[in-house]
């Protein structure tokens, strides 16, 4: 079955593998896309990202330096990769102007995918902001897809009040984190749930989403390189899903979403 996955980091240099195992990762592009496709994945979604960022000084020039240049990377991966990656890039709202311009040029340049947004490694804090929310109107105004880091944040104010964009949650989570996004995504219909990170290995907590909120919200996602993509592949067909459900998660979600290739 093809398999997407809306959720990686891919990586130029060491400094770009987020995880505790660096060492062990392959360096090159064209050696973790052979990976990432004997894990069974045709096609990744997602940042690159890294972790310098942490303990600069807030609205430090720099850190708009080196948030645009994590969004060159991502874009000439893209090109490098051609077919395979769906590349994401990164806003700040401690730079307003600059995070709309940079919406403004990715449109231009075909890209949709904002994120994944990791507020902690970036050095801004809330979702819910003044700033944040201009932003992503103007995200709006493109109908962007924006993807999230979840986990300790409150996020119910920023899908609430931008309809026309497509949310991707990332990371399930324990079990009360997991009810809470169930709530939140029968409130709203513009919120998705990607796989990645926390929450899959526990059994059973796939079928429960899928039985409280349908396969047609859900996506594959594995937080690459941080986690093994070929477990949380057999995990999501360990879950002893029907073949519709599995094609909706592992694949036509993100095509409809992130307007891929559809295939059967």
């Amino acid at each position: 079955m093809k398999i997407i996955d809306s959720h990686v980091h891919l990586y130029r240099k060491t400094a770009q593998i987020i995880g505790n195992y660096s060492r062990y990762m392959i360096q090159d592009p064209a050696g973790y896309r052979g990976e990432l496709e004997e894990a069974g994945i045709s096609h990744v979604c997602g940042s690159v990202i890294d972790g310098i960022m942490q303990g600069v000084e807030r609205n430090s020039p720099e850190i708009w330096q080196h948030i645009h240049a994590l969004n060159e990377t991502a874009c000439g991966l893209a090109g490098e990769l051609e077919g395979f990656y769906t590349p994401g890039f990164h806003v700040h709202p401690d730079f307003v102007r600059e995070s709309c311009d940079e919406i403004e040029a990715m449109h231009a340049r075909g890209y949709r995918l904002i994120g994944e947004l990791v507020p902690y490694m970036h050095v801004w804090y809330d979702y819910d902001s003044k700033a944040m929310k201009e932003i992503l109107d103007t995200a709006e105004q493109y109908h962007m897809i924006v993807s999230f880091h979840s986990t300790g944040y409150e996020f119910s104010r920023m899908v609430e009040d931008h309809p026309g964009l497509t949310f991707l949650a990332a990371h399930p989570g324990e079990r009360p984190q997991v009810d809470r996004h169930v709530e939140r995504m029968k409130r709203y219909p513009n919120l998705y749930l990607d796989l990645s990170g926390t929450g899959l290995f526990r059994f059973g907590m796939l079928r429960f989403l899928v039985d409280a909120v349908g396969a047609e919200r859900i996506l594959f996602g594995t937080d690459y390189p941080i986690c093994n993509p070929r477990m949380y592949v057999q995990a999501v067909y360990g879950e002893h899903l029907a073949r519709k459900d599995l094609q909706n998660i592992f694949h036509k979600n993100a095509e409809r979403i992130f307007g891929l290739p559809e295939t059967d």
